[in-house]
C-alpha cells in the first residue's frame, strides 16, 4: 500500500516558518500536503503544532490559517433583485437531494414550493425582491433568532461585510487517529478545508432558516458568507481545485478535520465511489482510508468523521484542545 500523500514529509524550508518546532534545534518538517493549499488564500505560513484531538489524543497537527474568502474563484451572486432576474443573477438552493436555481421565478414560486402561503419575498406591485443588502441587515437576518424586520427576505451577506483581517485556522492531525466511535454527524467545527482555501462546512441549518421565512441561497460554488465565519461551502460543485492522486480515481480536494483526505464524488469517468460507510469514507486496494464528498443537493458534504477531529480556531495562536470544546462550540454558521 503506498503511503498516504498527507503523511509524506517535506523540508520546512518550503515555507517561511514552521512554528512550534521541537527544542532540539532541528526544524520540524511539514507534510507535503501543506504545499497543495492555494498560497494566495493563506494568511500565514503553515506550521506544525501540538494539539489535543476530540477524544483526548495528544499529537502533532498541521495548522493552516486562511483568509476570510477564497482567491481562486469568484464568489456570488446569491439573491436576485427582481422577479424578472434569471439564474445568471442568482445562486442556488438545496432540497431533497436536488439543486435549484434561485432566480426570480423561483422566488415567486416559494409559496407552492413549500406549500405555505406565508412566503412573500417580493413586492407584488413592483416585483422587487426583499434582500438584506446592507451589513446591518445581513447581521440581523443571518443570526439564529432572525430579527422580525427581516422575515420574508432573501438573506445575502457580502465579503466586504467581513473584517478583512479576520482569519480562520484549521488544526488537523498529521496522522489520523481513529475515534472511539464515529460522530453521529459533522460537528460545529466543520468538515475540513479545501486546497482552494475555503472552509468545508457542516450542513446548513435549513430548518432555522426556513422557519423565519427567509432564504439564504448559496452561490454556484455551494457557498455563502456569514459575518463570523466568512465565506464557507455547504455543497461541493465544480469550483474547487483538484489534485490527482491516482489515475482513474476521484481527485483529492482537501483535508478533513480528522486528517483523512477528502476526494471528489466522481472519478474521471463520472462514476460514484463504491463501498462508502456512513461518513462517506472507504479504503481501496491502493489508497488508505479517505472520504468522498456527497452530491451538492444533499446539504451534507460528509456524513460524519471516523477519526478524532482537530480544531477550527478564530485566533491562529490559540491552543487546539478539541476535547474541551466539542460539546460547547458555537452554533453552526448559516
Amino acid at each position: 500500500m503506498p503511503p498516504r500523500p498527507y503523511l509524506l514529509l517535506a523540508a520546512c524550508a518550503v515555507f517561511a516558518a514552521c512554528g512550534d518546532a521541537p527544542t532540539s534545534g532541528v526544524a520540524e518538517p511539514l507534510p507535503d500536503v501543506a504545499a497543495l493549499f492555494d498560497a494566495d488564500a493563506l494568511a500565514a505560513a503553515p506550521r506544525t503544532v501540538a494539539c489535543t484531538l476530540s477524544d483526548g489524543a495528544e499529537t502533532r497537527c498541521l495548522s493552516i490559517t486562511l483568509t476570510s474568502a477564497p482567491t481562486s474563484f469568484t464568489v456570488g451572486p446569491w439573491c436576485p433583485r427582481h422577479v424578472s432576474d434569471g439564474p445568471e443573477l442568482a445562486g442556488i438552493w438545496l432540497r431533497d437531494g436536488r439543486v435549484y436555481d434561485v432566480d426570480g421565478a423561483f422566488i415567486q414560486a416559494l409559496p407552492e414550493f413549500y406549500d405555505d402561503a406565508t412566503w412573500r419575498l417580493f413586492d407584488p406591485e413592483t416585483g422587487k425582491i426583499n434582500v438584506t443588502d446592507t451589513q446591518v441587515a445581513c447581521e440581523a437576518a443571518a443570526r439564529p433568532d432572525v430579527d422580525p424586520a427581516y422575515r420574508n427576505h432573501c438573506v445575502e451577506c457580502q465579503i466586504d461585510h467581513i473584517d478583512p483581517a479576520a482569519t480562520q485556522t484549521y488544526v488537523i492531525p498529521l496522522e489520523p487517529v481513529p475515534a472511539d466511535a464515529p460522530a453521529p454527524r459533522v460537528g460545529h467545527a466543520g468538515v475540513g478545508v479545501a486546497f482552494s482555501g475555503v472552509r468545508l462546512d457542516a450542513p446548513a441549518p435549513l430548518d432555522a432558516i426556513l422557519g423565519a421565512h427567509t432564504l439564504a441561497p448559496f452561490d454556484d460554488c455551494g457557498g455563502h458568507v456569514n459575518p463570523a465565519a466568512g465565506y464557507h461551502i455547504h455543497a461541493v460543485t465544480d469550483c474547487l481545485a483538484e489534485v490527482e492522486v491516482e489515475a482513474g480515481h476521484a481527485p483529492q480536494l482537501g483535508l478533513a478535520l480528522d486528517g483523512y483526505a477528502i476526494h471528489a464524488r466522481l472519478d474521471p469517468e463520472g462514476r460514484d465511489a463504491e463501498g462508502l460507510d456512513a461518513c462517506r469514507g472507504h479504503t481501496t486496494e491502493t489508497l488508505a482510508y479517505h472520504y468522498h464528498v456527497a452530491a451538492p443537493g444533499e446539504n451534507a458534504i460528509l456524513g460524519c468523521h471516523t477519526g478524532q477531529t482537530g480544531c477550527t480556531l478564530d485566533t491562529p495562536d490559540a491552543v487546539c484542545d478539541a476535547s474541551a470544546v466539542r460539546h460547547r462550540g458555537p452554533p453552526p454558521p448559516r
